[in-house]
């Protein structure tokens, strides 16, 4: 299999050690503002006091509420200087959905830009001995209070751990646990991911998405690790994208298969004036969503003199890989094992093995050094594991007679919408608080843009051509509404069908498989 090109490859680092090393080396640009690996290494040095100041103990989760900014990255890495946890939260959440997460996990500390004041304070109702520190309102007071003196602890770690919080079958959303032990355990980890992807210390690293999801986030602290320097982008648009890539001379990037086709409607146009000059770009990750064939041929097109690689994976873990030589012999393969990984796929019915293009569940066997768990929730964490030592999210597919992965359909209800994970149990709990619903069925549907769209199928009470309350309309919109009340706007349904009964098996379940699959036939992937 051709590997991605190492030539420079760093040997075992972090931010601390560049400090020390290359302490005027650019580590992250934002805009119009930049932090060296010193100013960067000081600025976390000083978080991680501020964060003992305020309540907070070494080894605990730091909770961070913001967008792509310096001050994300000023996070991650206090978090390591403390030997402890990074809990990323979707900006987007509303006081509820933010409520539940600070409340289950125990953070003392909640780092949010001021623009989200209102959310998370409204989130912290209630909740005693979690204080709020806001970016644009006493941050930078509470770094500079901290002193000049030198830390009162080593660097613990080169790169932090992770508590992604995830949604599921239960509605409320679990953290997702790494316990893998800090120091050199840590850093050998983070390096056997640098040397898997072939960073360089010389790598410019753009991020293309939000830096509370762990892929785009992961490869940005490995960027890091290695010495390379990180743009920071706010968020995603084609033309922005391009600009600061030739500007910066990136060349790496991770990025879901809704940018690739953003790109693309503007690489593709010939009536546009000249290209941006991407020549840089080397070495491009794509992962969250399966990636159309069609779609994966034409960026490789537009971009021959960059790798196109592909990860299969979920917060819980990475799973495979595949590069473009390897794509092109097996179009629509996610690819084979990571190193000390293991795919298996099982049957649906009985768990038994089954042999090549055989499709079945798929489960996952990491290294031993690599489990993880959810937290407060032994049952969930036991039916994860259920293989002893593999672990399952819930795919269906099969192996070739290769070892190469392809992905089918999926066992649970989860919907990719733009490289963004939702659950529709969540929206469907929200809409059975709406007085005028009696059952609901939400799902994916797909869209050739985002690759999957949100819809809802509700069953209305009989007076839905009227009030069923006081002040209560029981149109689509209105529903839509509601929904926007309570959830994130990405959880937020666009197709809405308005219906007398739901279909159901004779136990009275809703047959929400028989509605998704009219919505899927005829193609090759239910996903």
């Amino acid at each position: 299999m051709a590997e991605p090109s190492n030539d420079h490859a760093p040997t075992l680092a972090g931010v601390g050690a560049f400090a020390r090393d290359a302490p005027d080396t650019v580590a992250v640009i934002d805009g119009a503002r930049t932090r060296t690996f010193a100013e960067l290494d000081d600025r976390a040095v000083r978080l991680a006091r501020a964060y003992l100041a305020l309540g907070g103990a070494p080894g605990g989760p730091i909770a961070v509420m913001l967008e792509n900014s310096i001050e994300t990255f000023e996070c991650m890495v206090a978090a390591a200087k403390l030997a402890g946890s990074y809990l990323p939260v979707n900006w987007h959440l509303k006081a509820e959905e933010l409520h539940w997460i600070l409340a289950d996990s125990g953070v003392a500390v909640l780092v949010a830009h001021v623009e989200f004041r209102a959310v998370a304070e409204a989130a912290l109702s209630g909740i005693s001995g979690c204080r709020l520190l806001l970016v644009g309102d006493g941050y930078d007071e509470a770094l500079a209070a901290s002193g000049d003196v030198p830390a009162p602890f080593p660097d613990q770690a080169p790169t932090h751990r992770w508590v992604i919080y995830t949604s599921g079958t239960t509605g409320r959303p679990k953290g997702v646990v790494h316990d893998s032990p800090a120091g050199a355990n840590v850093a050998a980890s983070q390096q056997m991911l640098v040397g898997l992807w072939g960073y360089r210390s010389s790598d410019v690293h753009i991020t293309s998405g939000p830096l509370y999801h762990t892929g785009p986030a992961g490869y940005a602290t490995t960027t890091l690790f290695a010495g390379g320097t990180v743009v920071c982008l706010p968020w995603f648009e084609a033309r922005e994208w391009m600009r600061l890539v030739e500007r910066h001379r990136v060349s790496t990037t991770f990025v879901a298969p809704a940018h690739f086709i953003r790109l693309l409607e503007v690489l593709e146009r010939v009536d546009d004036g000249p290209r941006a000059d991407l020549s840089s770009l080397r070495h491009v990750i794509h992962a969250g969503a399966p990636c159309p064939a069609t779609v994966k041929r034409r960026i490789m097109e537009a971009l021959p003199n960059t790798e196109i690689w592909e990860l299969y994976g979920a917060s819980e873990g990475g799973a495979t890989r595949i590069g473009p030589d390897e794509w092109l012999e097996h179009p629509g393969s996610v690819g084979r094992p990571w190193p000390g990984t293991t795919i298996r796929i099982l049957d649906l019915d009985t768990g038994e093995p089954l042999g090549p293009d055989m499709t079945g569940a798929i489960w996952i066997a990491p290294p031993a050094t690599t489990r993880f768990r959810y937290h407060n929730d032994t049952a969930k964490t036991a039916a994860a594991w259920a293989q002893g030592d593999a672990f399952s999210v819930g795919d269906i597919g099969h192996l070739d007679a290769d070892g190469y992965l392809f992905i089918t359909d999926r066992a649970s209800d989860m919907v990719i919408r733009a490289g963004a994970n939702v659950y529709p149990r969540e929206i469907e709990d929200v809409l059975h608080r709406h007085p005028a619903v009696v059952d609901c069925a939400v799902f994916g549907i797909p869209d050739e843009r985002d690759g999957e769209h949100l819809k809802a199928v509700v069953e209305v009470r009989p007076s839905a051509s009227a009030p069923a309350g006081p002040g209560v309309d029981v149109d689509a919109g209105a529903l839509a509404a509601f929904c926007r009340e309570h959830l994130a706007s990405y959880k937020c349904p666009e197709v809405w069908d308005l219906v007398e009964t739901l279909p159901r098996d004779p136990n009275g379940k809703v047959l929400k498989r028989r509605l998704r699959e009219q919505h899927w036939e005829g193609r090759d992937q239910a996903v």
